[in-house]
This record gives structure tokens, sequence and C-alpha cells, in this order.
């Protein structure tokens, strides 16, 4: 696999995390079947993904850019769609995260 085909594969493997981290919120306890389905097969498709990717790029940049998308995804939409804190702070640090999955990206 290329390169580019594996940051592809990273970039879709965070986007799903960001899935089943907002998921986890949805299944109630995993008490509500179509939330729970949605949020374990994200889980599964997820870590496949980040581990194809992790065949091609070093692991420390695969592993810190997957769970960086993550937590950016989940603190976007924490702020969105449960109506978390949008302090100053808070979003100062999320800018970090993006700029830090960016710079690993680059380097």
């Amino acid at each position: 696999m290329s390169s580019t085909k594996a940051w592809i594969f990273l970039l879709v493997a965070g986007l799903l995390e960001v899935c089943w981290s907002i998921g986890l919120k949805y299944t109630h306890g995993f008490t509500r079947i179509g939330p729970t389905v949605f949020t374990v097969l994200s889980m599964v498709l997820s870590m496949y993904l980040l581990g194809r990717a992790a065949a091609v790029l070093p692991i420390g940049s695969a592993y810190a850019v997957w769970v960086g998308i993550g937590a950016l995804g989940a603190g976007i939409l924490g702020i969105v769609l449960f109506n978390e804190p949008a302090s100053a702070q808070r979003l100062f640090f999320l800018a970090l995260l993006l700029v830090s999955i960016v710079g690993l990206k680059l380097s």
C-alpha cells in the first residue's frame, strides 16, 4: 500500500473513532441496540483501518494522529451536540490538537 493510501486509511479511521466515541453517548450504557451496533461497527472498522495504516506508517505517528483526530472530533461534537463548555481555553487546546495532527502529517 502506498503512503498516501495509508494516510487516507488513517484519516477515515480517525473519523470513525469520532463516530464511536460520540456513539457511546447514544448507547445509554449499551442498552439501545441501534446505537450500540453502530458504535461497535465503528470501533471495529476504525481499528482495522488503523492497523492497515500502521503497517506502512510509523506506529507512533499513526497512533498519535488517530487519537488526535478522535479527540479533536469528540471535543468539537461534544460542544455542538451536547452543549459542553466552549471556553477560550478549551478551544485553544482543541486548536493545538489540530496543529499537532497536521505537524505529524508533515513531518
